[in-house]
């Protein structure tokens, strides 16, 4: 249990580091607290000793270990009002009726990135967790049908499909074999139902079997993917970070941002409250913090992340992602 002088001393270390990216000496400390270089050495060596800090090879000063973000995160920190100048900037987005919600939220986040120098992704809701409800098909034109695909949850999505020399009548016994038999199916698990379980049989109910089914085929590979849609905004953000500039490390952090496994992993979370994953808790990097939260719209739901060093405004995040999920679930 920490003493209320050296929660004080790690909450300085914690916020002058997250400003300055550099060890921070006793001397800053004593100007803050007003007292003496020495109480200010033993508290900091008691807090290294705790593992709370860290002393680098080049400095005389600290720098906040792991465990001292954790600290400072679970016990220290202190939620902001976020400054007019942000509010304002991300407010003209929600305010803006005519955007979709995708559209709203790839907006925001990219201001987000821009606003703290941070990467930010959005991964859309599961398609495991979607069930196809019902698919329609309405003719456009002679060779055009628009396919329109319907979840359990609201979700619908529509694609044009050209077809040549088809019979209207085969496109509604076609559609009426998928709702008869898929329905209820995961969205990443139609395409395999399809193949196992339509594609045998359509040959005994359809004539132009083989183009119909492809058509449809490729309707729900693209709406599976749609459906699990992951947007990475601002991952050039980590070549702005002083504790990034090794090339190897930027490598690796990127391939882990390009490994949908590495991301789906940063999507599983059972409830909507703010999660911060610091270093080691996190799949990506050591140097590494990831803030996220879920947002459900009733129809819609999704994961916002933040993806920074571990020397990372928290304060600052945690108000963005609260003030970005809480206007997703009201205005949408």
């Amino acid at each position: 249990m920490l003493t209320k002088r050296q929660e004080n001393i790690l909450k300085l270390i914690v916020e002058h580091y997250i400003k300055l990216a550099k060890p921070i000496s006793s001397n800053l400390i004593c100007k803050k607290l007003k007292c003496s270089s020495a109480t200010v050495r033993n508290e900091m060596a008691v807090l290294e000793n705790m593992g709370l800090l860290e002393k680098t090879h080049t400095s005389s000063g600290r720098v906040p270990s792991e465990e001292g973000y954790r600290y400072y995160v679970d016990n220290l920190m202190e939620l902001k009002k976020m400054n007019a100048e942000d509010m304002l900037k991300l407010q003209m987005i929600f305010k803006n009726q005519q955007l979709p919600l995708a559209d709203c939220i790839t907006r925001s986040l990219q201001i987000i990135s821009d606003m703290t120098s941070y990467a930010t992704m959005i991964l859309g809701s599961n398609s495991h967790e979607n069930l196809l409800k019902q698919i329609e098909a309405i003719p456009i034109s002679d060779d055009t049908i628009v396919a329109i695909v319907i979840t359990d949850k609201g979700h619908v999505e529509h694609k044009e499909m050209k077809l040549e020399n088809i019979q209207l009548d085969d496109i509604k016994k076609t559609v009426n074999l998928i709702n008869n038999l898929i329905v209820g199916t995961p969205i990443d698990e139609v395409s395999v139902k399809l193949e196992y379980e339509v594609k045998p049989i359509i040959g005994k109910y359809v004539v132009q079997h083989e183009q119909i089914y492809n058509a449809f085929y490729n309707v729900f590979s693209d709406f599976s993917t749609k459906q699990s849609d992951i947007n990475i905004v601002g991952r050039n953000k980590f070549l702005e970070q002083p504790e990034f500039s090794n090339i190897d490390k930027i490598k690796n952090i990127f391939n882990k941002l390009d490994d949908r496994a590495v991301l789906k992993e940063i999507r599983e979370e059972d409830d909507n409250n703010i999660k911060i994953f610091i270093g080691s808790e996190n799949n990506i990097d050591d140097d590494v913090t990831v803030i996220k939260t879920k947002f459900s719209t009733g129809k819609e739901e999704g994961t916002l992340a933040i993806v920074g060093p571990k020397r990372m405004d928290y304060e600052r995040v945690v108000s963005l992602l609260e003030f970005v999920k809480e206007n997703i679930e009201k205005d949408y």
